[in-house]
């Protein structure tokens, strides 16, 4: 399994500063179009990585923060966006079809 997340750590390193992607996309990029959840599992152990995972970056398919919880504290997931430049209200990306970034279109599956 731990080879499978350090892929999907690198590509979550790959979202650009001020986008977001979902977790769909992401497994999706990496072969496992069904594995979403496994995409979300992978966020909350992105802790341990001895390299910075920017896991607030990837929320659900509409944009919505369905990961918050497990930030430390009430809305560091969001204040972490806002800090980038995404505007967030009741905790959905506003504007998140324009936000997306897309690994199929951005990232050649070589680079990971």
């Amino acid at each position: 399994m731990s080879d499978l997340y350090d892929r999907i750590f690198k590509v979550v390193q790959q979202i650009p500063f001020g986008r977001a992607t979902s977790y769909g996309a992401i497994a999706k990029f990496i072969g496992s179009p069904r594995g979403a959840r496994i995409v979300g599992w992978a966020m909350n152990r992105s802790y341990s990585s001895k390299e910075y995972i920017p896991a607030h970056r990837v929320v659900n398919r509409i944009g919505m923060l369905s990961g918050k919880h497990h930030f430390p504290g009430e809305n560091l997931m969001q204040q972490l966006l806002e800090n980038e430049g995404i505007i967030v209200i009741d905790d959905q990306i506003q504007n998140f079809d324009k936000i997306f970034w897309d690994p199929m279109k951005e990232l050649d599956l070589d680079s990971i």
